[in-house]
């Protein structure tokens, strides 16, 4: 079944192959690893474009707040003054949004590779996808990401391939393994898979992919506050960035538990490229900007 980002998806998940295939040595981690500071070091000019237009706007923020108190019972000489302000300043109000809004459909599409390799990675076809589930479903759980357990399930028993035709080939069995950690499945809490005899072993360690997606987040955003709010607590927008720092981190908590921990090594990486990005731009961009005003 097509979706909306099939134009962006199909590419990346070819892409994302390659990378396995040909420069992760067949690790499947280390693939997502490379791809994502790939794909980061592609969007970098429209970072740095969002961060600039991001810290424009907060210099300019003092002059914006004295003129919604002068004319705030007249919205037409408000929009105007405004309008002068940005003007001046050569400031885009949308600025800050824009660059966003062009990365949003690839992390989407990004997330569709990972949960659909079938498909995305290998290229098969919804009638082929629907054959392999419904073997792999009368002989073994499959869960919610069918695709992923499809793999996983060939890879443990590579002799039913011959059941299935020539669907899926030995060389297109993606080993889902990764530091010990199976990324096919997905972090759990129930104490029973935890430290249960048979499955602790599994569940466990998937422990770390929360965990570091917590701390990543956290540290990512925290950085990449604008350093006018980091020094005023007070306010709205101290109040709004402060809760900030902990939202992100808590959306990270929950999504962790609902996705293969695939996502959450991409997550995790992507936010590691981040914080080091982050310092570059605070020291490179930021304060060279600072000196410039100076």
């Amino acid at each position: 079944m097509a979706n909306i980002f099939d134009f962006i998806a199909l590419p990346l998940g070819k892409f994302l192959f390659f990378i396995y295939n040909n420069l992760a040595f067949l690790n499947y981690g280390v693939a997502i690893i490379m791809f994502t500071v790939i794909i980061k070091l592609v969007l970098l000019p429209l970072t740095v474009k969002q961060y600039r237009s991001t810290s424009k706007m907060q210099e300019v923020q003092p002059q914006i707040q004295e003129i919604q108190k002068r004319y705030k019972n007249d919205k037409e000489k408000l929009n105007q003054e405004l309008m002068k302000v940005y003007q001046t300043n050569k400031v885009n109000p949308a600025g800050g949004c824009l660059p966003l809004l062009v990365q949003m459909p690839i992390l989407f599409s990004l997330f569709y590779v990972i949960t659909q390799p079938l498909k995305y990675m290998l290229g098969k076809s919804a009638q082929q996808i629907q054959t392999l589930v419904d073997f792999v479903s009368k002989v073994s759980e499959t869960g919610f990401y069918k695709q992923i357990a499809v793999l996983e399930y060939f890879n443990k028993n590579a002799g039913d391939l011959g059941k299935v035709g020539d669907i899926l080939k030995p060389n297109e069995l993606i080993s889902m393994k990764f530091l010990g950690l199976n990324l096919s499945l997905t972090p759990v809490l129930d104490p029973k898979l935890l430290f249960g005899a048979d499955t602790m072993g599994k569940f466990l360690p998937l422990m770390l992919i929360p965990i570091l997606g917590v701390i990543t987040t956290y540290i990512s955003t925290k950085l990449s506050m604008p350093r006018t709010v980091q020094s005023n607590t007070q306010g709205a927008a101290g109040s709004m960035q402060n809760s900030m720092m902990y939202i992100g981190p808590i959306m990270t908590l929950i999504f962790s538990f609902q996705l293969p921990a695939g996502v959450g090594i991409y997550w995790i990486a992507g936010y590691i490229f981040q914080i080091f990005q982050q310092l570059y731009i605070n020291k490179h961009i930021l304060k060279k900007k600072e000196v410039a005003i100076k």
